[in-house]
């Protein structure tokens, strides 16, 4: 991988080989098993946690480090990724869209007690806001949390939640008001309440890893205290959340298109066939240049509206056509992928298989690859 000094410098390197090695001995030696068995263990929540890895781009009062160092957790989530499943990496990653909101807006007494614990792994977080009747159409969102009290009652229910079956925490969107983006806000749920139960884990095509599970409450008591930020106003806080996960999606399938690449190259280099090996025929060789070409684009992208974001610029615009460019890229070449190993694609036992059904999510997920284009020509004065 391109060195890219212009946005990573030594201390990036270090936490890049620190999660590299993680990966490499806690990781990729079971990695094949977890994903047979469709979950890895919770242990592996605490083993991030102890190193460090969970913490990343989090206060150091509750145990975090490189707060505001953007491209620190862009090097760890590239480094997570070399696990080679998608679905893991979203799991072990569910704090990152659960735990943002928490961190700034909940009120002290809620932060000191839950995000140590999910820093350190003990505790596990998940964001609610899909549901049944609509996903990309967050305004319009059905669940209702009405004031009785000293709590909020809320009925409704949300589903593909990732993390849903075995989260603690949840941060969960909720109509506390009138129709549209005005009436929504933010409660923090926890397993345990009264009311509040979790559905079956729900099957998938691909990110077989992760847990993912639907939520039900009937008329599940929350207490005032558990409000995320001002109630009514929890919109704006779900779409700058929006702004940080669609670049993690965007840094996804870069790397599922990396490591896709990267096997196609080994294959051309020792697969042989007609008596050379495949990577000398011609056809194949513009292949995997066009291949490395778009990724190069793609990841370079990425990474410059990184930085605007790092530097506190608005990428409203720019981050909704990066996910839809990396999504879009690393669709032809997981694509091109399985093509170039032939049967051996289509095997399960080939990374470049779990890569092609791990990708597809990668333009649903964090808002669809259509509503990427509404928010895209809407700031084009469209």
């Amino acid at each position: 991988m391109p060195a890219y000094q212009e946005y990573f410098d030594e201390s990036h390197q270090l936490v890049r080989d620190s999660v590299r090695r993680f990966v490499e001995r806690e990781i990729l030696p079971y990695i094949a098993d977890w994903e047979e068995a469709e979950e890895f263990p919770r242990e592996l929540y605490l083993k991030a946690g102890a190193a460090g890895i969970l913490g990343i781009g989090y206060p150091e009062q509750f145990g975090g480090s490189h707060e505001g160092d953007l491209f620190a957790k862009v090097a760890a989530s590239e480094e997570l990724m070399r696990s080679g499943s998608g679905g893991l990496v979203a799991g072990l990653g569910s704090l990152d869209i659960g735990l943002p909101p928490i961190v700034k807006w909940a009120k002290p007494a809620i932060r000191e007690r839950v995000v140590p614990q999910v820093l350190s792994g003990e505790k596990i977080m998940a964001l609610a806001v899909t549901e049944p009747s609509g996903g990309s159409d967050v305004a319009n969102l059905k669940t209702r949390a009405v004031r009785d009290g000293d709590f909020y009652r809320v009925t409704g229910s949300k589903t593909f939640i990732t993390s849903g079956v075995r989260a603690d925490y949840y941060t969960v969107a909720v109509r506390t008001g009138g129709e549209g983006f005005g009436g929504v806000s933010l409660l923090l749920i926890e397993k345990g309440t009264p009311g509040f139960s979790v559905g079956r884990k729900l099957k998938k095509m691909g990110w077989w890893a992760s847990d993912t599970a639907e939520l039900f409450f009937d008329d599940c008591k929350v207490p005032v205290e558990n409000l995320i930020g001002v109630e009514n106003l929890g919109f704006a806080g779900i779409m700058a959340n929006f702004q940080a996960e669609r670049l993690s999606l965007a840094i996804m399938a870069n790397m599922t298109a990396e490591l896709a690449l990267e096997e196609s190259l080994t294959w051309a280099r020792e697969r042989e066939a007609f008596g050379k090996p495949i990577g000398k025929f011609q056809v194949l060789k513009h292949r995997l240049a066009e291949m490395a070409t778009q990724l190069e684009v793609s990841r370079e992208f990425t990474y410059r509206q990184a930085a605007k974001m790092a530097a506190g610029k608005s990428v409203i615009k720019e981050i909704s056509m990066a996910k839809n460019f990396a999504t879009d890229i690393a669709d032809r070449i997981v694509y091109d992928a399985v093509q170039i190993a032939g049967g051996m694609g289509y095997m399960r036992e080939s990374l470049v298989e779990r890569l092609y059904r791990d990708n597809r999510i990668l333009s649903i997920g964090g808002g669809t690859r259509e509503v990427m284009n509404e928010i895209i020509s809407k700031q084009m004065g469209l």
